[in-house]
């Protein structure tokens, strides 16, 4: 199937390119079109996602789509008048902006604790401007309305949600071009080195770009129908580079090893389609099914990112079966153009893979023990891995919202508090009916009782009088609300909806500790009042939550991708054996690189080199790196296996398959990782935590597969189960070959 198709490619050379031209500019047209991508959120179906949705819908003013501008002078005090004025004027075209709620300042008694607002050192004030929109449209105009702010007294600052999802965006952005322009030009000099010919090293690289254009539209069509993450673009462009190269570096070379052999145009391609342009499908399945795992994640940025990561896969499958064949085809012998003296391969077969080849079948055992050993070792800081939400220190600290919420937590009265929202719901109106007054008091005393439980603002516990009983708030509350104090009217603006009373639960311990983390739980295990409905939301709840919920569902994704690759291998070369073997060495070179993540993210080794502040490792974390790692470590055991299978169905030999399979495939393999180590190593150099560690998590697991697991650990073990690597009960092996998966070059 595939040499006729390298044939019928080789015979509409022009026709085929022109189709998958078409397909370009319409990928373009769509990408030119953009799409809106989100900038992650909580998980729907999750308590603290309903409890959120919650707080959205009946108390706008307190939901999420709030920034806080920190205004201070170096000389002036932030009582004097002087300050106050300059704070009123820059505050001036927000108050007029019909898009901006009630800004709550500490000098116009809309601030239930005005000392709150003001700095330790009395030469900063923090201001809370709400928006009238939910977070998704706010995000839009945030730019526009942090511009307004102004003044030539005060140095300002923004931080809060709105300031820090805006931050995330631009920092991506700038991450993605930082990538980009180091990556490319790294990728060409390693493809010089490794075809010696101009001409050949653009190839690939050109359908790289064409690959991650058409992953980038296919992205941006699934933004259309569902929520695709900002993140979302960086990894589909990391991802597209790296495969897409590899597979156009995998047929090339191949057909240019043909074509030295003295075939046709037309049978090197044949040849070539057969046996690399097969590799690369079967390949570009087990990364898509790797990618689709992340689908067992609904209600998450992961499944629409496992989505685009499988388009773009898709995409560089595409194009290097129609594209770059087409392009083969046309420039025949002329693909050694510009050819580079000093980077001339060594053809002659006895060089360093040989060496390795035939050092690792003769002492196999000595080379697998300590290698498993030392990867093993790699892997054991994974033991004590840490889950937490990314929070803004994944930002830079340079970056105007992470460097003001940095102020907020060291300069202001209680900025290191840890929030915790708790959500009474009743079924009808009115939730400071009288009647439901006695129940909140005694929740409100159950929730005091707790361990590490500081302090609660709530319509019943306002006082800060503790003796004050049931009886006193149901007579209060039974006045219009008119009347009340001004700051008990901003109290209940800001906790009590028309179903819904919250508890803001304030405790001393940090947001992703063990203790804030059993305080949500013990909040949840409270009894609600009478006919009322409990939920916990906040910053720490939703960490809990998204924990659970990414642990919960892993086994599943689990099952599902080992068991649909292994079905894959099975169809590729007809064992039962290799398709196991094949998973353990891609859990090799996983956990490998799962436990260098957490020394260096968690940990803090490497910290202040490569600029980033340790700490737990977002959960989300290890799903996109298993998910695509193990269909990209797949990646080197199809070609490597694949090409072993030919010279084994050649020779019958396995000793012999497998020194020449890894003689023939070394060279390669190792040019492909160094390209897609440095692809990866690019993304290393984003300032976003998470995209920092993706793409040094990746590039390591790359050199160690494609070096320690591909080069060594695969050929000892494969030289120990000698035939039995071939091995599958007569009715599979019967079934595969009718399956029609066997290729023949002739």
């Amino acid at each position: 199937m595939f040499a006729a198709w390298g044939r019928f490619v080789y015979r509409r050379r022009w026709p085929v390119l022109a189709v998958s031209g078409l397909l370009l500019l319409a990928s373009i047209f769509i990408v030119i079109q953009g799409g809106k991508l989100q900038s992650g959120g909580f998980i729907e179906t999750s308590e603290s996602g309903r409890a959120s949705r919650l707080i959205e819908r009946e108390l706008p003013s307190a939901g999420a789509a709030t920034f806080t501008l920190i205004l201070s002078s170096d000389t002036l005090s932030a009582t004097s008048s002087e300050f106050r004025a300059a704070v009123d004027a820059a505050l001036a075209p927000l108050r007029s902006d019909p898009r901006v709620a009630q800004i709550v300042t500490p000098y116009d008694g809309t601030a239930l604790d005005p000392t709150r607002l003001i700095s330790k050192d009395g030469h900063a004030v923090a201001v809370e401007v709400p928006a009238k929109d939910d977070l998704a449209t706010a995000r839009d105009y945030y730019p526009e309305l942090r511009a307004k702010v102004r003044s030539d007294t005060l140095s300002i600052q923004a931080t809060g949600l709105l300031a820090i999802n805006n931050g995330f965006n631009a920092v991506l952005q700038e991450d993605l071009r930082r990538a980009e322009t180091v990556s490319l030009p790294l990728a060409l000099v390693l493809l010089l080195v490794v075809f010696g010919s101009i001409v050949a090293a653009l190839v690939p690289l050109g359908v790289g770009v064409l690959a991650v254009i058409g992953g980038i539209a296919g992205m941006f069509l699934v933004a259309r129908v569902t929520d695709v993450s900002v993140y979302a673009l960086n990894v589909v462009t990391l991802i597209g580079l790296g495969v897409a190269i590899d597979y156009s570096l995998f047929i090339t070379n191949r057909f240019r090893e043909e074509m030295r052999r003295g075939h046709s145009g037309n049978n090197a391609l044949a040849i070539a389609m057969a046996t690399s342009g097969r590799a690369i499908t079967f390949s570009g399945l087990t990364v898509a099914i790797g990618l689709s795992g992340m689908l067992f994640y609904q209600g998450t940025f992961l499944s629409s990112m496992g989505i685009s990561g499988a388009i773009v896969v898709a995409s560089a499958v595409f194009y290097g079966l129609t594209f770059l064949p087409a392009l083969l085809a046309i420039l025949g012998r002329n693909l050694g153009r510009g050819r580079i003296p000093i980077f001339q391969p060594d053809s002659s077969g006895t060089g360093w893979w040989h060496t390795i080849a035939t050092t690792v079948m003769r002492r196999p055992i000595l080379i697998l023990v300590p290698v498993v050993a030392f990867i093993l070792v790699l892997g054991s800081p994974f033991l004590h891995l840490r889950l937490a939400n990314n929070d803004v220190t994944a930002l830079p600290k340079h970056e105007e919202s992470r460097a003001a919420f940095d102020r907020l937590v060291d300069e202001f009265p209680g900025g290191n508090q840890t929030h915790i929202n708790l959500v009474v719901e009743y079924p009808s109106a009115d939730p400071l009916a009288p009647a439901r007054i006695p129940g909140m008091v005694a929740l409100a005393k159950r929730i005091a009782a707790l361990p590490n439980v500081d302090a609660i603002t709530s319509p019943v516990t306002a006082s800060g009088d503790s003796s004050v009983g049931a009886a006193q708030w149901a007579a209060l509350y039974s006045q219009p609300r008119s009347q009340l104090p001004p700051q008990l009217q901003a109290l209940i603006r800001g906790t009590v909806g028309e179903h819904i009373v919250v508890f803001d639960v304030v405790t001393q311990k940090s947001i992703y500790s063990d203790e804030a983390r059993q305080l949500v739980r013990s909040l949840r295990a409270l009894s609600p009042p009478a006919d009322a409905a409990l939920s916990v939301t906040g910053f720490t709840a939703i960490d809990l939550d998204t924990v659970d919920f990414i642990a919960s569902h892993t086994p599943a994704a689990l099952a599902y991708i080992v068991v649909a690759t292994m079905l894959v291998l099975f169809l590729l070369l007809g064992s039962v054996v290799l398709p196991l073997k094949a998973v353990v060495m891609n859990l090799l070179s996983i956990s490998a690189s799962f436990g260098a993540i957490v020394w260096i993210f968690q940990d803090g080794h490497f910290a202040a080199q490569l600029g980033f502040t340790p700490g737990s490792i977002d959960p989300t974390l290890p799903v996109i790196m298993f998910c695509t790692v193990f269909g990209l470590s797949m990646d080197y055991e199809v070609l490597l296996l694949s090409r072993m299978q030919e010279e084994y169905l050649r020779s019958r030999d396995n000793t012999s398959a497998v020194a020449m399979g890894l003689e023939k495939s070394g060279r390669l393999i190792t040019g492909a990782a160094a390209i897609m180590v440095g692809v990866f190593a690019a993304f290393a150099l984003a300032d976003i935590v998470l995209i920092k560690a993706i793409g040094l998590g990746m590039a390591l697991a790359v050199a160690i597969d494609a070096t320690l697991v591909r080069a060594l650990v695969v050929p000892a073990t494969m030289r120990l189960l000698g035939d039995l690597n071939w091995w599958a009960p007569g009715p599979l092996a019967r079934l595969q070959r009718r399956i029609g998966l066997s290729e023949s070059t002739a």
